[in-house]
C-alpha cells in the first residue's frame, strides 16, 4: 500500500501539463488595422506611442497569469521577470511608463472597447463583438 501512495504521489506531477491560453490582442472595433506581431512587440515595450497608420495608442496590460505569461513569452519573447526588469530601468531613467495593468481578461475587453486608442490582450475564448482582434498568437 505504501508503495502504490508513492508511485502515485511521484506521478500526479509528472501527469500535471501547464495550460496555454490562446491570446488574442484586441482593440476597438473601429480600429480598421491589422497588425503584425513586430507592432505589437514596439507598443508593449513602449518602442512605439501609435498603431502604424499613425493614430494614437494606449497599451494595456492584463494581470490573467496564463494569458499574460503567453502573451510576454510568444509576443514579447521575455519571461515576467525580464519584463519587470526592463521597465524598472525604463521608468528609472525616466524613458518610459509601463503599460497599465488590468485585473481580467474582462476588464481589459471592456476598457479597450470604451476607448478607440486602446490596445490588449485577452485570452481568445473571451473575444465577442465589442472588440476587433488585430492578432491572434
Amino acid at each position: 500500500m505504501k508503495a502504490q501512495t508513492f508511485i502515485r504521489w511521484m506521478l500526479v506531477p509528472c501527469l500535471s501539463f501547464p495550460v496555454f491560453a490562446d491570446v488574442a490582442v484586441i482593440a476597438h472595433p473601429s480600429n480598421a488595422m491589422s497588425l503584425t506581431a513586430d507592432d505589437v512587440q514596439r507598443l508593449f515595450l513602449g518602442k512605439s506611442k501609435s498603431f502604424p497608420g499613425g493614430g494614437e495608442a494606449t497599451p494595456v496590460s492584463n494581470k490573467n497569469d496564463a494569458v499574460r505569461e503567453q502573451f510576454n513569452q510568444s509576443l514579447l519573447g521575455k519571461n515576467e521577470s525580464q519584463i519587470k526588469a526592463y521597465w524598472s530601468q525604463l521608468v528609472f531613467t525616466g524613458k518610459g511608463t509601463p503599460p497599465k495593468e488590468l485585473d481580467s481578461d474582462d476588464a481589459v475587453k471592456q476598457f479597450v472597447a470604451n476607448n478607440p486608442t486602446a490596445i490588449g490582450y485577452i485570452d481568445a475564448a473571451k473575444v465577442d463583438g465589442s472588440v476587433k482582434v488585430v492578432l491572434n498568437q
